[in-house]
């Protein structure tokens, strides 16, 4: 009996119905080496990778991926969409008012969507987005020093 593997990110890409191009694998491998960049971070990243490739294609990809449900989008207020390669699971994230590191974090308890709102409104909930704002060990070392 043989191991499986798991599956290429461009299996992934074709497995959800998308186009494997060079420009989408170098992405969704960016976004998923962490640090919840915004789309011109991972426009330079896509670059350094494979050469060319323009702002808008980079767009375009991150909203086919966001679409396919393999990258996450978030949106600090006050600031640019970011990217996160952690999907399928209801967590949310930290974020430093002074340096704009966002973290991972998973939910404190309990099954997505980890809240409960005091009415529904009649809703089907099935997820809950919290943002912790604070500042990250190095803003807050070196704002006390």
């Amino acid at each position: 009996m043989t191991a499986s593997r798991p599956p290429t990110t461009a299996e992934e890409l074709r497995a959800a119905g998308l186009r494997a191009t060079a420009a989408r694998v170098a992405l969704l491998e960016a976004v998923r080496q962490g640090g919840h960049l915004g789309a011109e971070d991972l426009a330079s990243e896509v670059r350094r990778r494979i050469g060319h490739v323009s702002l808008q294609a980079v767009y375009e990809a991150l909203h086919a991926l966001t679409g396919a449900g393999l990258v996450r989008r978030i949106a600090p207020a006050g600031g640019p969409a970011r990217y996160g390669g952690r999907v399928g699971d209801n967590h949310h994230h930290l974020v430093c008012r002074s340096c704009g590191t966002v973290a991972d974090v998973d939910c404190a308890v309990g099954d997505a969507p980890c809240l409960t709102p005091s009415d529904s409104h009649g809703f089907v909930i099935d997820e809950a987005e919290v943002v912790y704002w604070g500042r990250c060990p190095g803003c807050s070392t070196s704002r006390s020093s």
